[in-house]
């Protein structure tokens, strides 16, 4: 996994938080805006999901694949689950849920990049 991509991933995740926040502050329920972002950010997420399946086949890192792919595979899964419960709930709260999503992400990468590194801990 590159650090460019991983970059890419999380400027791409805070881009559409903050179009969510600022969203949630004017009291906004999900926009198409809203849902063309995570759109944006499942895309990155899927070159990831690929990418990162490639460099783990040529590494010689001490990486426990399984998780390593299961992650890749849930963090690409998270924006399309938040989209689907957001558009159940046609709300703020559905705003809400995008965001939580967003974050959810964020935090993905983060344990991604430290199981790629080696900290299984």
């Amino acid at each position: 996994m590159t650090v460019w991509l991983y970059g890419v991933v999380l400027a791409v995740a805070l881009a559409a938080a903050l179009l969510l926040v600022v969203d949630l502050v004017r009291d906004r329920a999900a926009q198409d805006s809203h849902f063309i972002s995570l759109a944006v950010l499942d895309v990155v997420l899927l070159g990831q999901l690929i990418g990162g399946a490639v460099a783990l086949a040529r590494t010689e890192r001490d990486v426990e694949g399984t998780v390593f792919v299961s992650y890749l595979v849930t963090v690409f899964l998270v924006p399309v689950i938040g989209a689907f419960f957001s558009l159940a709930e046609r709300s703020r709260v559905g705003t809400t849920i995008l965001l939580l999503a967003v974050a959810t992400v964020a935090g993905l990468e983060l344990r991604l990049w430290d199981i790629w590194g080696g900290r299984h801990g």
